[in-house]
């Protein structure tokens, strides 16, 4: 089981999500994670309270749209929120109640799930195990949940079977290897939760994409002290794929220019070399194309939230250095070559470099805080933050920080 108008994080909350991917690698939506508190390393479970900060904060504080980027979003719902109608203040047509596995099928509860089923709300069954009190309620649910860890994989198939004869669709969960995915890719799941995609296969190689040698130009240059404006302005004009996104970039409402600009020096002198620097190492990214896209937003989410953590930590150098930390680690996936291989070219300083070859230095330990606090495993989250002398409020903040950037920028880079 399982992820603000201006920056402020909520108030004693921690928040983060996890994507539900179907069998193409695409993004059904995400599951929203929490705690109590930012500071409270440990709860009994999803409370009353915390659940309905997750709702207040997805309709008003960070938004729903910045949060899913558009997707549904599963919200973990309690039978208090249940019976009391606090759920339908969530929007149905974005929306997924999440029932946790406590929640007792007794006669209030089915006819309060009778009623929001008719109304038109999708409702998800969490940690389904066959069984009278669960399957009491599978008439309205629309999703089931299955543990993969809990579940026998003799039993699985099974399972698996019993509820698609139901009109449900399965989601397996704890999916954290190729192995497991495929495991219940086989037994008919149709949708995959867990982190299984971010992590290496032992496959041929992929092919380096021809623009990223022009997109490794650019960020190497960008990377160098003292680098001209005119310099950079050469490095865009050879490659016209490079040149025209610098174009749609500074004239795209992220901008809010008020006249159109029609030449890449005007464009790099408008942008400024720091923003210039963002976007091509964004895009020598999103030029690798391996794997499901839900990597390059990952990749793009860290890559902020660490910027956000190294300007605590130790200004604006090291949040420009952490920047190309978080962008780069997941290129091992991306291209599907070990780290080393993968980062070689790369214009990485030697703590960077080392980080991601999984050396224990300052910029590791900031990586490490990150990766937990993302898959929302707080209490090694916030042990990995004391050691990067964070705390874990500071990744609450720059977390919502970073989505908000993702969707503003991220997306944009996308399109171009």
């Amino acid at each position: 089981m399982t992820v603000n108008p201006e920056p402020a994080s909520i108030e004693g909350i921690a928040i983060a999500r996890q994507p539900l991917l179907d069998a193409r690698g695409e993004v059904h939506g995400y599951e929203l994670l929490f705690r109590e508190t930012a500071r409270h390393t440990s709860c009994t479970g999803p409370s009353t309270l915390a659940s309905a900060m997750v709702v207040d904060a997805a309709l008003l504080s960070v938004g729903l749209d910045t949060l899913t980027a558009g997707r549904r979003a599963f919200f973990n719902v309690t039978q208090e929120m249940l019976l009391d109608g606090t759920v339908t203040l969530l929007p149905r047509e974005a929306s997924v109640l999440e029932l946790l596995e406590n929640i007792s099928a007794d006669t209030q509860t089915i006819e309060a799930c009778r009623a929001l089923h008719a109304s038109g709300y999708a409702l998800a069954l969490d940690d389904f195990v066959p069984g009278p009190q669960n399957e009491a309620l599978l008439p309205f649910v629309k999703f089931v949940k299955i543990d993969l860890l809990a579940t026998p994989p003799a039993r699985l198939g099974h399972i698996v079977r019993f509820l698609r004869g139901r009109g449900v669709t399965v989601v397996a969960e704890k999916v954290e290897t190729k192995e497991a995915y495929e495991t219940a890719k086989a037994a008919g799941c149709t949708l995959f939760q867990g982190y299984y995609f971010c992590r290496p296969e032992t496959v041929a190689a992929r092919e380096i994409p021809p623009n990223y040698v022009a997109h490794m130009q650019l960020v190497a240059a960008l990377n160098r002290p003292n680098v001209s404006a005119m310099h950079v302005e050469d490095l865009l004009k050879q490659d016209p794929r490079l040149s025209l996104r610098i174009l749609r970039c500074v004239n795209s409402a992220a901008f809010a220019t008020r006249r159109e600009i029609q030449s890449i020096r005007e464009a790099v002198v408008l942008m400024g070399l720091n923003q210039i620097r963002r976007w091509a190492a964004v895009w020598l990214l999103t030029s690798m194309n391996g794997g499901p896209r839900e990597l390059a937003s990952m990749a793009v989410l860290r890559a902020r939230l660490c910027e956000s953590l190294g300007a605590k930590l130790g200004g604006s150098d090291q949040a420009g250095e952490l920047f190309l930390l978080g962008l780069a680690s997941l290129l091992d996936v991306m291209l599907q070559r070990p780290m080393p291989m993968a980062i070689a070219e790369l214009p990485l300083g030697p703590e960077i470099r080392a980080a991601l070859l999984g050396e224990d230095n300052a910029a590791r330990r900031v990586l490490d805080a990150v990766k937990h606090y993302e898959r929302g495993d707080w209490e090694p989250a916030w042990t990995a933050a004391e050691r990067a002398s964070l705390d874990i409020s500071d990744l609450a903040d720059a977390y919502q920080d970073a989505l908000r950037w993702a969707k503003q920028f991220g997306a944009a880079a996308g399109e171009n």
